[in-house]
């Protein structure tokens, strides 16, 4: 079927095409000197925090106070509105579809996010797709995919901006930067174009921090290129707060209780200072993400059902080895899900999550002890020493 008519959202059309008009569309190369005021959304933002540097080092009395600057960058979020000159770098015919464009064998339909986050927009909309399981044709998909790698070197760049900002104004060597992102963004992986699901292309974020004397460690101790360090320990958003309270000194969130409607201030998060000092130590079993649905088939309104729509939730856990789901039945009034009415199991052996198992009998214990340890949810999650 087709989507809807009236599922189409109210948007401002300020993406140019060949025609000289503006549009709705998601891929936008834009000639930054004719934008309003001659500039975009997050070049403003950067030159902000530069501002921000360079009148706190400036002033005797702030210079050597504390502070904490947060830059949120759009970019790459749709629609991908960038300058032009990002478009060059990547050329189209350099460009190449993922390898796995299709829905993964055997995944339940609940699993599937329709992407009616981007069908409502002109140019996606003029390519007349089927819905839910229409496939973006490839060379479109190629276009899509050209403007997220321009997107996100526009912003990348704005962000060498500011970090030798850091460096100019005397901060670079006493300040920790922490760079994380929201939630991924599927490119055409499994058929979907969004991120409005449990799967890792979805839920797998950037994160990288940099603590000075720490994690600028040199190899050989001789070379005078930084090297960093990488670590394979899952961990998660919500561990970054605690994280960044005990490496400035700050008091650290105690966990929340079962109970924390009546907690001030507590965290379900856990710091990862230890894993910046030992990046090869064990440190959590999983880590989890909840998606909901209205329904176990794909509607118009499964990337987004509100509250009282939700009769679905989709409970996923991640290890070191697999990611594990259940989707089972939700009561919006009480929030809660039900656990004894489970509509569908997906496990994943691989990483990128072509196949899903959970059906087949070979793997019938391993559902039986993944179930287990996502019922007991992030708690029982938690290294040894700190449950």
């Amino acid at each position: 079927m087709q989507l809807k008519k009236e599922f189409n959202r109210p948007s401002v059309s300020v993406c140019p095409d060949l025609d000289g008009k503006l549009y709705t569309n998601i891929v936008c190369p834009v000639d930054v000197v004719r934008q309003p005021e001659g500039t975009l959304p997050d070049i403003q933002s950067t030159q902000y925090a530069i501002n921000f540097l360079k009148n706190h080092s400036a002033h005797h009395n702030t210079r050597n106070k504390p502070f904490f600057l947060a830059a949120g960058y759009h970019k790459p979020h749709i629609p991908l509105k960038y300058p032009q000159k990002f478009l060059d770098m990547y050329p189209i015919e350099k460009i190449q579809v993922v390898p796995d464009p299709y829905r993964p064998y055997d995944m339940p339909p609940v699993a599937f996010e329709p992407w009616t986050d981007i069908r409502w927009r002109d140019d996606i909309a003029a390519l007349n797709l089927s819905f839910p399981y229409g496939h973006m044709p490839d060379w479109y998909a190629k276009k899509i995919i050209q403007s997220y790698y321009a997107a996100t070197s526009y912003v990348d760049s704005l962000i060498g901006d500011l970090l030798g900002a850091l460096d100019d104004y005397g901060f670079g060597d006493n300040t920790i930067v922490s760079f994380i992102g929201d939630h991924g963004w599927a490119l055409g992986e499994h058929l979907e174009w969004a991120k409005y699901s449990n799967f890792r292309v979805a839920t797998n974020v950037p994160l990288m921090v940099h603590v000075p004397g720490l994690t600028d460690k040199r190899d050989p101790p001789s070379n005078t290129a930084q090297t960093g360090m990488v670590s394979n320990a899952l961990v998660e958003l919500v561990d970054l707060f605690p994280t960044l309270a005990e490496l400035t000194g700050l008091k650290v969130p105690a966990l929340c209780p079962d109970d924390s409607s009546k907690i001030i201030l507590c965290s379900e998060g856990l710091s990862f200072a230890p894993v910046l000092k030992n990046t090869t130590m064990l440190w959590k079993k999983a880590i989890f993400s909840q998606y909901p649905r209205p329904s176990d088939m794909p509607q118009e309104n499964s990337c987004e059902p509100t509250l009282s729509e939700t009769t679905v939730m989709g409970y996923s856990m991640q290890t070191s080895q697999y990611r594990y789901t259940e989707w089972i039945q939700f009561d919006h009034n009480t929030q809660k899900g039900n656990w004894s009415n489970v509509h569908a199991r997906e496990l994943y052996l691989d990483q990128k999550e072509d196949r899903n198992v959970a059906s087949l009998s070979e793997f019938s214990e391993l559902v039986k002890q993944l179930s287990t340890q996502l019922k007991k949810g992030w708690r029982n999650a938690l290294p040894m020493n700190q449950n």
